[in-house]
């Protein structure tokens, strides 16, 4: 059987914000333990006291370090690219689709900086382009095998360090910055030293001042 303290670590185990405001102390505790004793009881099946609870916690965030938000930086060489008027279409990986994806580079001009990302999943794929290659790409593929159309969007684009990929929880600080002002990530691209958030337009400025932010507070 599980102890108050192992329950209420398991439980804010899956609470990264909530540990975050742990380590940061703008969390009451006390609040935080009224809010988790139906949870804790649930997962103990036995009532459980707010002293207990309260304990626990206090005693888990004085051990908490959110190593991850210490590591991660971004180098002086961090910026932000924002493109607009972007359309992502996402076909089914079904029949001769991968023929037709193959013409879409004697479509779109990316040798000119135009915007051109494909990705392949195991069932579908997904391109972002810009709008003006809408109809023109779309009469490639039969309808049948086109799943999904998202117009108006804008791809944010971060240059991240070439060690991110040893850097832990460099994309916690990017979503993060998003969950926190609300703003739905419609996709993700990552390249080696690129990555591309796709937002709805009307989100652009507040997702560019949220990077921006996040990049000021966590650079080297």
């Amino acid at each position: 059987m599980l102890s108050v303290a192992k329950a209420v670590e398991h439980i804010l185990s899956q609470k990264p914000f909530i540990q975050e405001g742990l380590a940061r102390g703008i969390i009451n505790n006390a609040a935080l333990a009224n809010e988790m004793i139906p949870e804790v009881e649930k997962l103990i099946k036995k009532k459980v006291k707010f002293s207990a609870v309260n304990m626990a916690i206090r005693r888990l965030t004085e051990k908490m370090e959110l190593t991850f938000i210490k590591q991660a930086k971004f180098d002086k060489n961090c910026d932000i690219t924002v493109r607009s008027d972007l359309i992502q279409i996402t076909v089914f990986k079904i029949g001769e689709v991968q023929n037709y994806i193959r013409e879409l580079y004697n479509i779109v001009d990316y040798k000119k900086g135009d915007f051109f990302t494909i990705t392949q999943g195991l069932y579908e794929v997904m391109i972002i382009t810009n709008k003006r290659y809408e109809k023109e790409i779309l009469s490639l593929f039969p309808q049948k095998v086109v799943k999904k159309v998202i117009r108006n969007l804008s791809g944010i684009t971060i240059k991240i360090p070439e060690e991110s990929s040893y850097v832990v929880g460099l994309f916690y600080l990017i979503t993060r910055a998003m969950a926190w002002e609300n703003i739905p990530i419609v996709d993700i691209v990552s390249t080696y030293t690129e990555t591309t958030l796709t937002v709805r337009e009307d989100d652009t400025t507040r997702a560019f001042n949220s990077l921006q932010q996040m990049i000021k507070e966590n650079s080297l």
